[in-house]
């Protein structure tokens, strides 16, 4: 049998199926909405394939319970990890009445829930760093127990909202988690063309504060490093930049055609790495995904996928009239 990381980790196989599960969940519902676009029955995806493990190894390292989320566009893993439902997703897809992130108003990937501490994010990227420092600073000033972790593209991070939000964090040792999603691509334009440094990471010494760079096709060590950074954040000790590597296996969006600007051969050896893949085998060597769970599970999340399309497909979109809600004072 391979190393037994996820104990070392203190992480029970109960555990860390369950990250396998919501990691298998968003693939399933993305892979969906991809099918269901191109059919004509909603107008557009922006995919989390590729970045499912850095997404719920970082959120299971969290208390989902008390922490706040500020989600970038693509975070379904994190968002489902957080306690949004499949259903949930697909209201959002199909713009319907209860969606609960916008009733329908915003486009997918605009990700918003207030029960489970999942904080608005706007289509302007990077207008969510400044507002999980913000929630850091209110927890600090009111003696409150939590973090906030903050997720984006490395091109997000040449943005100035990063810059100051991360200068602001770190002068004040606020309880917030950076974490970059580094999928090598701002849309069209590749990594080596976004930075001047070798990492994102090399960027934390400009704002007192650790910066690590970890394998984002790892869920274990992104759970690691991000349960390090919230450690340190509960302890007074400030905040943690940490960029995860990975890739994105699609287009930038429904409305793009990465053959444009990238070879087909390098996204065929991207997949080949792929966490949906890679963890597996690492659950199959410990014994925990056997053939009749992973069958079990398979059919599981099918059925969950398809009720999930169904009832959005059937559901009422939201009247005309409510387009005007929460605009003016009533």
């Amino acid at each position: 049998m391979a190393e037994n990381r996820h104990k070392s980790l203190g992480l029970s196989d109960e555990e860390v199926l369950d990250m396998f599960r919501t990691m298998l969940l968003a693939r399933k519902i993305d892979e969906r909405m991809w099918l269901l676009n191109r059919a004509g029955k909603i107008p557009f995806v922006i995919s989390c394939q590729g970045q499912e493990a850095a997404q719920v190894g970082a959120s299971y390292a969290l208390d989902r319970e008390k922490d706040y989320a500020l989600p970038y566009y693509r975070d379904m893993g994190v968002v489902l990890s957080f306690g949004m439902t499949a259903k949930d997703l697909m209201l959002s897809g199909f713009a319907k009445a209860e969606d609960p992130n916008s009733g329908g108003r915003q486009m997918p990937g605009h990700f918003g829930q207030k029960e489970n501490r999942i904080v608005t994010g706007s289509s302007p990227v990077t207008t969510q760093v400044p507002h999980a420092v913000g929630i850091a600073l209110a927890g600090k000033m009111e003696k409150k127990d939590f973090v906030s972790i903050v997720t984006f593209g490395e091109g997000s991070s040449n943005q100035g909202d990063f810059h100051e939000g991360a200068n602001f964090a770190g002068v004040h040792k606020l309880p917030v988690i950076f974490m970059v999603e580094n999928n090598k691509y701002a849309i069209s334009v590749p990594v080596a063309k976004q930075l001047a440094c070798e990492k994102v990471s090399d960027r934390a010494i400009g704002y007192g504060m650790p910066g690590y760079t970890v394998d984002g096709n790892d869920p274990l060590a992104v759970y690691e490093a991000v349960k390090a950074a919230a450690d340190r954040g509960r302890n007074g000790e400030g905040p943690t930049l940490i960029e995860t590597v990975s890739y994105r296996l699609t287009p930038h969006s429904s409305d793009d055609d990465d053959r444009t600007y990238r070879e087909r051969e390098e996204v065929e050896e991207a997949k080949k790495k792929d966490s949906i893949l890679t963890f597996a085998d690492y659950l199959r060597e410990q014994n925990i995904l056997t053939e009749e769970k992973e069958d079990e599970l398979n059919k599981e999340l099918d059925q969950l996928v398809n009720e999930a399309t169904d009832y959005a497909e059937n559901a009422a979109y939201a009247e005309a009239e409510s387009a005007l809600n929460y605009v003016y004072e009533e």
